[in-house]
């Protein structure tokens, strides 16, 4: 391997987000997606701190159940009871491609690698949250009831 190669390699590989990785194939069925994309439950803790981080997840635009979370955002349903309003299948069927929803969302896909438009080029052909990622998001949801 060339000098110039492997540093094209090197570059890459600190540039991507540790996140990027190849999806794993799930069914829809129904309104959601039933099997876990991890094979196991995710872990709700882990969940609520992705949830409520600014960089590329739910607070952005969802507000809910987070008095100690100031500037939480208002374009979306807020969270608070969601785990009463939708099951984990449904929960993780939002997440991985909220459009099949609703074609005109503002949500990304996150779960998504294709068809996409209007992708910044470090995310482009890559999820935006991990399978595990997903799943810890979901165990969170699932935990929020009225």
């Amino acid at each position: 391997m060339t000098a110039i190669a492997a540093f094209a390699v090197a570059s890459r590989a600190f540039s991507s987000p540790a996140k990027a990785e190849e999806l794993v194939p799930y069914k829809i069925v129904g309104d959601g997606i039933p099997a876990s994309l991890t094979g196991t439950p995710g872990d709700a803790a882990r969940g609520r701190a992705l949830v409520l981080a600014r960089t590329t997840t739910c607070i952005l635009c969802h507000s809910g159940p987070f008095p100690e979370t100031r500037f939480q955002g208002d374009l979306a349903p807020d969270l608070t009871g969601a785990g009463n309003r939708w099951t984990a299948s449904q929960l993780r069927l939002r997440l991985v491609d909220a459009s099949r929803f609703n074609g005109q969302t503002i949500m990304p896909s996150y779960y998504r690698n294709d068809s996409l438009v209007r992708v910044g080029r470090n995310l482009a052909g890559k999820p935006i949250l991990s399978a595990a990622e997903i799943e810890n998001i979901v165990a969170f949801l699932a935990t929020l009831r009225d």
